[in-house]
């Protein structure tokens, strides 16, 4: 066997070539003038320019507070109208008990910080711990006879 006789077992596959006489000639499968019919074309895609219209938000992320540091949890607002419509008059009102009736949830499965507003008015006697308290409830509560820890 001579080097000239050898043949390869699986046949070259090349590449169609457009363009270059033939069945493919003139437009090449391109139709006719324009962006699509050149080399390298490449036509915007439609979500960009919907993203270019939409408007740029400073800083870090749209709410930079949020994107970087979300795993503070933040104080759920209970207002004191709330705490006069759920609570009976002695009762403790702490965070469990708050959620037991439905007034705050579950803030990523943990059991939420609480601030009790002043908006409404509490003439129950109530006995308020683990809530940080603003100052127009602080005050309300206390009037009312009931405590603050």
């Amino acid at each position: 066997m001579q080097l000239n006789e050898l043949r390869q077992k699986t046949k070259r596959e090349t590449k169609k070539r457009v363009g270059r006489s033939g069945s493919r000639g003139k437009t090449s499968g391109r139709g006719h003038k324009g962006q699509k019919a050149r080399a390298g074309h490449r036509i915007r895609p439609e979500i960009r320019d919907a993203v270019k219209k939409l408007p740029k938000r400073r800083g870090y992320g749209k709410n930079r507070a949020r994107t970087v540091n979300d795993s503070v949890i933040r104080n759920t607002p209970v207002n004191l109208g709330a705490l006069e419509e759920s609570f009976q008059e002695g009762e403790r009102v702490t965070p469990e008990t708050l959620f037991q009736k439905g007034l705050i949830s579950l803030g990523k499965g943990k059991i939420s910080k609480v601030k009790i507003l002043g908006g409404g008015a509490v003439a129950k006697k109530l006995l308020v711990s683990g809530c940080s308290l603003s100052q127009t409830a602080r005050e309300a509560i206390l009037r009312a006879g009931g405590s603050v820890e």
